[in-house]
């Protein structure tokens, strides 16, 4: 049986990167819909580099979203450039870390106001993924932010990485 590392070596492959099907949506799909907290990578707005940060979050249907504080920096740095990318996906309790998937998906930002219906919304899925943050509703300088997928990179374990659309991170419809 030929490995990727196999072909790769022997010419016979020369893009590393499988064609986008249903399996590689699914795992996509799963890896976030299941994630509680990921790395928020944002581009710091004084020096211009990138600045990574953990944060909790609730996805359902292919929609992310953070409770953040207008204290935090990663925050200050959302409301200065929109884009940022999100890294899903924990390494298992054995073998190799980067043997288990992972997803990376660069989004834009969008912060929803406070009160609307759509804040209403978002809380009640928020807080059925991170009860706890009921306190942290309650202050005034938390809002949610939803991160709008614009396209993602799926590491699925050696040998098969993907290009992902905005569009593949979503269930179908009655899936």
């Amino acid at each position: 049986m030929l490995r990727v590392a196999d072909l790769l070596n022997t010419g016979r492959m020369t893009d590393p990167i499988r064609p986008t099907d249903d399996e590689a949506r699914a795992l996509a799909q799963s890896l976030l819909s299941s994630a509680r907290f990921t790395a928020l990578a944002v581009q710091d707005p004084e020096t211009g580099a990138p600045y990574v940060s953990r944060i909790a979050l609730s996805a359902g249907q292919g929609a992310a979203v953070s409770l953040v504080s207008a204290l935090a920096y990663h925050t200050q740095a959302l409301r200065a450039d929109p884009a940022c990318a999100l890294l899903v996906g924990e390494p298992g309790q054995k073998g190799d870390a980067l043997a288990h998937p992972r997803l990376t998906v660069q989004a834009r930002a969008a912060f929803i106001p406070r009160p609307s219906d759509q804040h209403e919304k978002m809380a009640a899925q928020y807080l059925r993924d991170h009860p706890k943050a009921k306190l942290y509703l309650s202050l005034g300088d938390f809002s949610f932010v939803r991160f709008e997928p614009v396209r993602a990179f799926l590491n699925g374990g050696f040998g098969r990485a993907f290009h992902l659309r905005a569009g593949d991170l979503i269930p179908a419809a009655g899936a």
